[in-house]
């Protein structure tokens, strides 16, 4: 699926990080959401390799990334932890400063990313969230029951891990046919390595610990930033399935203005929440528009930094 990408493992300060790179061009960083990993990336990180140095990792915790202790606080499963991981695997391919997009999970770390590092993302793209402060803050009977997991795999160790993996295969295909499609657009290799995944125990815990850290440090964060009226910068593409959650009961470009300063552009596009395997010919053309040079933007000085830093920095 990721013919003419090189594979290797990035030891972080926190975790040992599975990342995939290439093609050749200025880096763009690919991070997947719940319950996937790089693969959830294969219909459009070869295109997009074309003309950029494609990162494509496991988020700690997930694929055949490393799953740290999660903490007390579960800290070490904050987005803020997981963006570290991301921006040291960047740092150790030779780029400090790269373009990146996150889906579900790692759109949420790609956010909180743009709040703490926002020298080192030059464009960001979040695919099918809206800022889990608003969602936490104005939660509704239809959002629940629509995302029942967000509060169900935030209950104490061990009561969702031992339900979840008391039958795994069929907690993931119940979880990821959100659709009439079911699971018709997953490729099926994809769709058995992200079962094989759910059957380590230790994922399903490293994943409740994610969502833990969402209702508790990462919302304290969130309300801080707020509270203080801090918002991403750097431009930001908005993409969101029409069918999926955010397109039936949110108004992205509504909310997503009290967190981010920058909005280049936002878009519905005819998928539901999967948005790289139900609709990859329409994301892949949304995302490559919105990295391609920019004229009198990102300058062509930093993407000539760029290309230089792969031809001798990458595996």
């Amino acid at each position: 699926m990721f013919e003419g990408f090189t594979r290797s493992e990035i030891k972080t300060s926190g975790a040992r990080i599975v990342t995939l790179v290439g093609g050749s061009g200025p880096p763009i960083l690919l991070m997947h959401g719940n319950p996937f990993s790089h693969l959830s990336w294969h219909k459009i990180a070869p295109r997009l390799a074309q003309e950029f140095t494609v990162v494509a990792t496991d988020l700690r915790g997930y694929g055949d990334s490393e799953k740290p202790p999660g903490g007390e606080d579960h800290c070490n499963y904050s987005f803020r932890a997981m963006a570290q991981d991301q921006l040291e695997v960047m740092a150790a391919l030779g780029f400090r400063r790269f373009y990146a997009a996150g889906h579900d999970r790692g759109a949420r770390v790609l956010h909180r990313m743009c709040l703490d590092h926002p020298e080192a993302v030059m464009r960001a793209a979040i695919l099918d969230i809206i800022p889990q402060h608003h969602l936490l803050s104005h939660v509704t009977r239809a959002w629940a029951t629509f995302s029942w997991h967000w509060f169900f795999m935030i209950q104490p160790y061990d009561f969702p891990e031992r339900l979840m993996s008391a039958d795994p295969d069929f907690f993931i295909e119940r979880k990821l046919s959100k659709t009439n499609q079911g699971l018709s657009f997953f490729d099926p290799a994809a769709l058995d390595e992200y079962k094989r995944y759910f059957r380590n125990p230790a994922t399903v815990h490293a994943m409740c610990e994610d969502y833990r850290a969402t209702h508790g440090i990462d919302l304290a964060m969130d309300e801080k930033d707020f509270a203080a009226g801090r918002k991403t910068t750097c431009p930001l593409l908005l993409l969101w399935g029409a069918t999926g959650g955010v397109g039936r009961n949110h108004s992205a470009m509504e909310i997503w203005p009290r967190y981010a300063s920058n909005i280049v552009a936002g878009k519905a596009l005819p998928c539901g929440h999967y948005l790289s395997e139900e609709a990859p010919e329409e994301t892949y053309h949304e995302l490559r528009a919105f990295f391609a040079p920019q004229q009198g933007g990102d300058s062509e000085s930093e993407a000539a930094r760029s290309r230089r830093a792969t031809s001798a920095k990458t595996p």
